[in-house]
């Protein structure tokens, strides 16, 4: 394995591991038999798993309440690290009646399988209000973040995390990577400086704009999707993972570039989700984090430039990651290329820009967006996805009808 000691240290200093192996795990799966049980929701499921592979370093589990408290309003743990969103582990009341602090619980997944063990050093009922309010901004229940915090139950479990078994399977393992496997990869291609990219939605010409410009400066490109829960309205995954493909394969220098699946849910947290976003890929190895207008964000809920102001408030070294700030980029018809408002004093009227919702109509209608908005290949990836979504749906409405 190549030598990844020259690369960004993980937030914290150590990269965690909460794996268990060997006999130990036969052992812990022994004993987790006859513990308390607790199943996780989808989010908590990912929570998990950057928790067990180090995405989330120096975490070892779900936060106690101390820790809890001190990210809400001071963003920090409570030995002083910065960090921005509480990683809880939540569970309503009656879930909750038959655990006690100082024992073991064993959380399992979705298929009723038992994936870890946990130690419950904390268990409390913190104000969900507050924390919405300073997490989030606001404590409008259409929030998705907001509405995910309220309906997951109003107690909170701590603790550290151990994982006795294989976690669940996806669609994308093949782009699923560990902080430490990432790590070794960088350090194989001889990178010292890599940039990552979040993504959430198809890598439009914007993007790929600021994703190559940031390239410039650094060894590699590091495209990360995240791939976890988003909302309903966001283009799914497995359509986009094929766009991040085609587009990569046909209009970047591969060898400059490493695709790899984020797996945490999305939590629209805006400024305080893009700390957290700064930290996970520092723990993968990153130097440089992009961040562009209305980063995480949902709806008006932020300034269009909130998430990285945010960056400023931090203290000197409390976050060894750089983020690479831009502004929103467009194709300039003056100029014949693609811009920012740095680099152009075109009109509103000579910058090509599409919102979503706009995107979305040409979409379902069957329209490709202009190739200065989008590449064809990627425009025709959504299109098919588009036709078959409104497909799929006519087919329900007729089922649904009377006879």
């Amino acid at each position: 394995m190549a030598d990844s000691t020259h690369l960004i240290p993980p937030h914290g200093g150590t990269l965690v591991d909460r794996f268990v192996r060997g006999e130990a795990r036969e052992h812990a799966r022994e004993r987790a038999r006859d513990l308390p049980r607790v199943t996780l929701s989808e989010r908590s499921l990912a929570d998990l798993e950057c928790l067990a592979t180090g995405i989330y370093s120096p975490l070892s589990g779900f936060v106690s309440e101390a820790d809890y408290t001190s990210i809400v309003r001071d963003m920090r743990l409570a030995d002083g690290t910065v960090w921005s969103i509480p990683i809880t582990l939540q569970v309503r009341e009656e879930a909750a009646a038959h655990l006690r602090v100082g024992s073991e619980l064993a959380l399992a997944g979705p298929s009723g399988e038992v994936l870890a063990v946990m130690e419950l050093t904390d268990l409390y009922r913190p104000d969900q209000i507050e924390e919405v309010r300073r997490v989030y901004r606001t404590d409008d229940p259409k929030h998705p973040g907001v509405a995910a915090v309220m309906e997951a139950g109003n107690v909170y479990l701590g603790g550290p995390i151990s994982v006795i078994a294989e976690l669940p399977k996806g669609e994308f393992d093949h782009y699923k990577w560990t902080p430490a496997e990432t790590r070794a990869a960088f350090a194989e291609r001889g990178w010292e400086t890599v940039v990552a990219f979040q993504t959430r939605n198809p890598i439009h010409r914007a993007h790929e704009y600021i994703t190559k410009t940031a390239l410039e400066s650094v060894d590699g490109l590091f495209i990360n999707p995240l791939v976890g829960t988003t909302k309903s309205d966001d283009v799914p995954a497995s359509v986009r993972m094929q766009c991040y493909e085609v587009l990569i394969d046909k209009y970047y220098n591969k060898e400059k570039v490493f695709l790899g699946v984020y797996p945490a849910a999305m939590r629209y947290g805006g400024p305080r989700e893009a700390i957290l976003h700064a930290i996970s890929r520092q723990n993968y190895g990153c130097t440089h984090l992009i961040v562009g207008r209305d980063h995480a964000g949902v709806g008006d809920y932020y300034g269009t430039y909130d998430a990285q102001r945010i960056f400023d408030e931090l203290p000197e070294g409390g976050l060894e990651i750089t983020p690479m700030k831009f502004e929103h980029a467009f194709f300039c018809k003056r100029t014949q290329q693609m811009a920012t408002p740095k680099t152009t004093s075109s009109s509103p009227e000579e910058r090509v820009h599409l919102s979503g919702t706009k995107v979305r109509a040409l979409l379902a209608s069957g329209q490709l967006p202009p190739p200065e908005f989008s590449r064809p290949e990627v425009a025709e990836i959504l299109v098919r996805a588009y036709r078959a979504q409104a497909e799929a749906q006519s087919a329900r409405d007729l089922r649904e009808q009377p006879a």
